[in-house]
């Protein structure tokens, strides 16, 4: 029986991001995409221009719609915007007893514009993280998330502690704006006890846009696999890795990353080319 995931994120106009680079993301991995929309956005490459967020309602009725007839394997939540959907993703989590939770803390988009309205964030450090297996921040979501300053790994592994605290299975916080990094990535995974690093060449490009949707995605996709989470997060890596170096140059700003890109290479292995 195929693998099923659930996304429960916003909507991306442009493609590149959200539940648009999740669906691509479960489908280059083999799994069935479903999807239950926290907003609406208007955005581009350029950045993102208006966003209309669904009601706590609207939220509840999609997921429960999904879970009841298509249960899925693994769930990853990206931009929830209030605390009302917060709470009401919670509520659902709680109430069908849903694992392999995978959240994506959408804070910002790369344009710099707010995804998630302040009061958010206590709601999901109260209220989500208990729930969650696994959290994948960047740094600066890293940095909201504790109050801490992050400039080093050994910072890096404190904010790990940090938010393991609050309740986490499993903290990953990601290297791409690691500025000391130069020629590489690093991404940090904690567990409460063991430290685990994920490094790959650094990409000078800025045709980046949904990166951290895309990576959190190919993880949750290998969980409803039944990976676990060390091999998943490996998995996820070399996903946006090639997404990233085999870029699709479209748009006029930050372009989204290659969702067909890992699949190719594979293919390319045995003479094929599944094509844009």
């Amino acid at each position: 029986m195929i693998a099923k995931a659930l996304t429960i994120a916003g909507s991306d106009s442009g493609g590149g991001a959200g539940i648009q680079a999740d669906l691509k993301t479960f489908q280059e991995l083999g799994v069935y995409g479903m999807t239950a929309i926290t907003a609406i956005t208007a955005q581009n490459t350029l950045g993102v221009h208006a966003v209309a967020p669904m009601t706590p309602e609207l939220v509840i009725n999609q997921i429960q719609s999904v879970v009841t007839d298509l249960r899925p394997d693994a769930i990853k939540t990206g931009m929830l915007h209030n605390s009302e959907i917060i709470q009401a993703t919670v509520e659902c989590i709680r109430e069908y007893d849903l694992r392999n939770i995978v959240v994506d803390p959408v804070m910002i988009a790369k344009g710099g514009a707010s995804l998630l309205a302040q009061d958010a964030i206590t709601a999901l450090i109260k209220h989500l993280l208990p729930l969650t297996d696994m959290i994948t921040p960047n740094i600066p979501e890293a940095e909201a998330l504790t109050g801490l300053t992050i400039h080093s790994m050994n910072d890096r592994m404190e904010a790990c502690r940090h938010i393991y605290a609050y309740g986490v299975r499993y903290v990953l916080i990601k290297g791409g704006h690691d500025a000391e990094e130069q020629h590489s990535a690093t991404d940090l995974l904690y567990d409460g006890e063991v430290f685990i690093t994920y490094t790959e060449p650094r990409i000078a490009t800025k045709h980046t846009h949904g990166t951290g949707c895309t990576f959190s995605a190919a993880i949750t996709a290998c969980l409803a696999q039944g990976d676990s989470i060390p091999d998943a997060v490996k998995t996820a890596k070399a996903f946006i890795q090639a997404a990233i170096t085999d870029s699709l140059n479209i748009g006029q700003g930050h372009g989204p990353t290659n969702h067909f890109a890992y699949y190719n290479h594979h293919l390319q292995k045995v003479g094929h080319q599944h094509a844009p």
